[in-house]
């Protein structure tokens, strides 16, 4: 029974780190816009993929695990950056809502558990949500950051994202129920 146990939290912690990893990698695929301190980047859907595929508190932990790395200094953060005052910049809210996304998608789907298939509407659902929730902080701190208007914010930290962001949340939906499966698998298969 303790040897079943040991392992269950080590493929936990395995998993916590390797998605935790996978947002860090995200920083690496980031396309600069000329109009805005926001780059396109994968670490949003690293993020939101990690809440769909681990839960609620396992998908939270490794984006929490990419977020102590940035913020001692690894450079994790878009742009190859890192250090706690990216919390603070223009940008940091987004930062803030990683941490959100991976929570709203995993408390919408739940544990994964290979008995319990999801709809693919809640995969829907949940993807969507977790999108808009990293926007919600992202774009409340450039607001006071940078002191300029809603309307500016909007074309700097919102507009020019969608598509993209559109993109990235159907791969979610694709890909986060094949992942899923494996992953309970693994922990209780």
């Amino acid at each position: 029974m303790q040897n079943t146990s040991k392992h269950h939290v080590l493929i936990k912690t395995s998993l916590i780190a390797l998605f935790g990893a996978l947002i860090a990698v995200g920083t690496f695929i980031a396309i600069p816009l000329p109009f805005t301190p926001l780059p396109v980047v994968l670490q949003n859907f690293c993020a939101v993929l990690a809440g769909l595929v681990l839960g609620p508190w396992m998908g939270s932990l490794a984006v929490l695990l990419y977020l102590i790395a940035g913020a001692i200094g690894a450079p994790v953060f878009s742009g190859a950056s890192g250090g706690l005052v990216r919390f603070f910049g223009p940008t940091g809210g987004y930062l803030w809502g990683y941490l959100l996304s991976a929570l709203v998608a995993g408390l919408i789907l739940g544990t994964p558990k290979p008995e319990k298939p999801i709809h693919t509407g809640r995969y829907i659902l949940a993807t969507a949500l977790s999108f808009l929730v990293i926007y919600i902080p992202g774009l409340i701190q450039m607001k006071f950051v940078l002191d300029i208007s809603w309307d500016k914010v909007a074309i700097a930290g919102f507009v020019p994202f969608l598509f993209g962001d559109v993109l990235k949340g159907i791969a979610a939906v694709l890909v986060a129920p094949r992942l899923r499966r494996i992953v309970a698998d693994q922990l209780y298969g």
